[in-house]
């Protein structure tokens, strides 16, 4: 679910405002771009519609297509060593236009542009040459670089709605709201108005010492809108901030839109791009050169545009104005520019200045109306190489001081490079009056219950969620269900869940109830640092080892399964948690678990003795003392009410637990202890894509029947499921030690991007392999220890648990995702113990996958 949310809810807003803001009649021109003393294909010719900034280049082949909303009516072309031309069309129609552009031989300063068509290549190229001195200098033109860098970072960040003025101020869905459409921003969009909904802002102060290396922010002043208990707005913050990352032009890789590009001056850029040299010009003395370029694959995650870079002998950046080609692989973005400016320091440097960056989302490139995301971050009071004491450095890397987020209004006029323009500054006006109507609470309420799947009924008390009110399964038959929690305006502290369920054919109830008390206190009860005690009693059916993370195991869509799914349990469980959570990410877990497991369904725990008589075991029971230390560095989350999204970055995550059973302890009726580890980390690979890796190890200590041991994560629905063995059938595989290895691999495109077909359809390569290792002792192996229950078996008599020999078992992927741009189908197969009983070998699966 990490990556998703963000992305589910700006598909959201542009589903709801696209059948109201339909796209008008688009001015659409195309054509292809000639010379005209020779007739060869002129590619990256300028093409924009007269006094806008809306333009494109031509392609490899001279090829060509703009299009307009706005109703422009000319349009000029533009290509070094040309004239310029303009045209008029008509708007509101479809016009081909094909030119031919008349040479024009110009010496610049210190480089001769010809109009002479030639085969692009690296070699002898002085483009290419100019991007290898920019990378064989980058190291030294970073400000980290230096010994010590310091300053200060004022950044600003903001989402609209966008369209034509008039079609927001006569949309329906804000005439209870006319105040939101009082002050809209005309200026930044040509052509069309701007409905801020989201603004921050933040003021910090930034130390960086090169060793031991240590970069520290103190936040100063840290402002934003507050859309109410609906939202949790400080996970907005950290996902929007996770989008719109700072862009660092002398890393390889730039992490935009929660997709890794490469930059135009990697290591590799001169393998992905085509550059060429277009002008070179003056600016307060020094000279610089401008370098246009663009994919040679336009569908891979690329830049095209602008680098201005510095012929003092540095070869720095000086400027960079770059966007995305329309070609490229991605969803729900019509355009994305980024702008950044460099200064020169005293130390004859160019550092950072300006970064801006905005982007144009719709579930449509045609559409009218959508969202528009911009954030602009200024950098001042640039301090080199003056040392600071260690103690500033001490702590987090980020540091909010104590009154960051209480700043007055008379602090922020004085402390903003420019002043907020009269939009800007009605933002937090405007959704404070939205956060106060009720219209709007009704509102937000339904889309939780789209979203969350709860739905309020009193301000105290919520119901839901909804996809678990009907399910069914062979134990059950027809499962009923309703259930209920507490919200905050009950009590930030105290919290309460419920639900009822009811089974048809086996005709008993299941109930569940929990509570849980914080100690911290905030504006939701699970807010991050937490310290809690939680307590809660459980009675309810399950299938044992599946403990299905963010879902209902009574999920109406997991009812469906293949093959053989009788085996069952009835569960009694007491469970008392301690939590306690620190700002650096470390957190334990004390706990105490009371389990009552009895079989049902086709499962039956059976003793048998050495004469081979057996016995029938109705239920066991154990008492277990539990401690779970995790540590996840630099984790953020989207904090929901109850549950959290993690928010991926390149720092794994760390899970250690342990359990002791105590026999004779409150009917426990075994001793042993178990250790488990799990890493999991997030591993991007620019061009290539990014991994998902989790390493898992666990060891079982003592003599323990194999419902206690480690039932290996099986999954028998049609569903994908990345952290399940998705051919193995349930209770299919018991071990009392194992170690496991699951990678899951998204390529992005980057191979399909060079198959015509699949690059129009921009479908994305997924990969995914698993392979598990794994034993059993004499002791707990039933077929040397009689006093162990027997494994089940099925109508037959036939053993359907089995214990993992020298061979692991392996299984793998293969898949296409990105279909209708949020389906993933894979298809899976498994390659060892092929010879147990129902297994299957190939199998088809797909999981619901928003990414952009």
């Amino acid at each position: 679910m990490y990556r998703k949310h963000i992305a589910v809810l700006i598909v959201l807003v542009c589903l709801i405002v696209s059948p109201l803001w339909a796209a008008a009649q688009a001015t659409i021109v195309k054509g292809r771009i000639t010379d005209a003393a020779n007739g060869k294909p002129l590619p990256f010719v300028t093409i924009n519609f007269t006094s806008t900034n809306i333009g494109t280049n031509s392609d490899d082949n001279g090829n060509y297509e703009l299009r307009s909303d706005d109703g422009h009516t000319q349009i000029q072309f533009s290509f070094i060593g040309y004239k310029t031309i303009r045209k008029n069309v008509v708007a509101g129609k479809e016009t081909v236009l094909n030119i031919q552009l008349n040479s024009e031989t110009r010496e610049l300063n210190e480089v001769v542009v010809k109009p002479k068509k030639v085969k692009y290549r690296n070699k002898d190229n002085p483009a290419v040459e100019l991007i290898k001195e920019v990378v064989a200098h980058r190291e030294q033109n970073k400000p980290d670089f230096n010994n010590y860098i310091q300053y200060r970072q004022y950044e600003k960040m903001k989402f609209s709605l966008s369209n034509t003025a008039e079609k927001l101020r006569n949309n329906f869905l804000f005439r209870k709201y006319k105040f939101m459409t009082d002050n809209l921003d005309t200026t930044t969009l040509e052509g069309k108005a701007l409905m801020p909904w989201y603004m921050q802002e933040m003021l910090s102060d930034v130390y960086y010492r090169r060793s031991p290396e240590k970069k520290k922010t103190y936040v100063l002043a840290d402002k934003k809108v507050d859309f109410g208990e609906y939202v949790d707005i400080q996970g907005m913050s950290a996902y929007l901030k996770h989008m719109y990352q700072d862009v660092d032009i002398y890393k390889n890789s730039i992490n935009v839109i929660t997709n890794e590009f490469l930059s135009p001056i990697a290591n590799l850029a001169p393998t992905f791009y085509r550059f060429y040299i277009l002008d070179t010009t003056e600016h307060d003395g020094a000279k610089w050169v401008t370098l246009f370029f663009s994919p040679r694959n336009k569908a891979d995650f690329l830049f095209q545009g602008k680098i201005y870079v510095t012929l003092d002998g540095n070869f720095a950046v000086a400027r960079v104005d770059m966007e995305l080609n329309k070609n490229i692989n991605v969803n729900w973005i019509k355009s994305l520019h980024i702008i950044q400016d460099f200064d020169k320091m005293p130390n004859g440097r160019y550092y950072l200045a300006d970064s801006r960056m905005m982007v144009d989302f719709a579930l449509l490139k045609t559409a009218k109306g959508g969202v528009f995301g911009e954030r602009d971050v200024s950098f001042h009071n640039y301090q080199i190489n003056v040392p600071q004491p260690d103690s500033l450095y001490a702590g987090m890397d980020v540091e909010h001081l104590k009154e960051a987020e209480n700043k007055t209004d008379s602090f922020w006029v004085t402390s903003r490079p420019d002043s907020l323009s009269t939009a800007d500054a009605q933002t937090y006006v405007n959704i404070d009056k939205l956060k106060h109507s009720k219209s709007f609470n009704r509102t937000m309420d339904w889309i939780t219950l789209f979203l969350a799947g709860y739905k309020k009924v009193t301000p105290y008390v919520e119901v839901g969620p909804v996809n678990t009110f009907y399910s069914f399964n062979p134990v059950e038959g027809f499962r009923a269900r309703v259930g209920g929690r507490t919200t905050p305006h009950l009590s930030k502290r105290v919290y309460f869940e419920t639900y009822a369920a009811y089974g048809f054919k086996d005709e008993k109830w299941k109930y569940y109830l929990g509570g849980m008390y914080s100690f911290s206190g905030g504006k939701t009860i699970n807010e991050f640092p937490l310290t809690a005690l939680k307590a809660n009693f459980q009675r309810d059916t399950k299938i044992p080892g599946q403990e299905l993370q963010f879902v209902q195991e009574d999920n109406f869509l997991l009812s469906f399964k293949r093959g053989v799914n009788d085996k069952w349990l009835y569960n009694d469980i007491y469970n008392v948690q301690f939590i306690k959570e620190f700002k650096n990410h470390f957190s334990y877990t004390v706990s105490y678990k009371n389990w009552k497991q009895s079989p049902a369904g086709g499962l039956e725990y059976i003793k048998s003795d050495a004469a081979g008589n057996t016995t029938n075991i109705n239920s066991i029971t154990t008492s277990e003392a539990g401690l779970e230390l995790r540590w996840a560095p630099n984790e953020q989350f989207y904090q929901g009410k109850l549950y959290r999204v993690p928010i991926p970055n390149k720092y794994p995550v760390f899970t250690f637990r342990t359990n002791i059973g105590m026999k004779g302890v409150l009917g426990g009726e075994y001793n042993y202890q178990d250790f488990s580890l799990n890493i999991y980390k997030h591993v991007y690979l620019s061009q290539l894509g990014y991994s998902d890796v989790v390493l898992e190890g666990g060891y079982a200590a003592g003599t323990i029947p194999f419902p206690l041991l480690y039932i290996h994560h099986a999954n028998q629905t049609y569903g994908f499921q990345l952290q399940s063995y998705n051919m193995m059938n349930f209770l299919e595989f018991v071990s009392d030690h194992y170690a496991s290895l699951a990678i899951d691999h998204c390529f992005n495109g980057f191979f399909f991007n060079k198959i015509p077909v699949f690059r129009k359809l921009k479908f994305r390569e997924f990969i995914d392999f698993k392979m598990l290792y794994g034993g059993m002792r004499n002791e707990n192996n039933p077929n040397y220890n009689h006093d162990q229950l027997q494994f089940p078996t099925d109508e037959n008599g036939k053993t359907t648990t089995f214990i993992l020999g020298k061979e692991p078992y392996v299984e793998g992927s293969v898949g296409i995702g990105n279909i209708l741009n949020f389906v993933r189908v894979d298809v899976v197969k498994r390659f060892t113990y092929l010879n147990n009983p129902n297994v299957p070998t190939v199998g088809i699966r797909a999981r619901v996958n928003f990414d952009f």
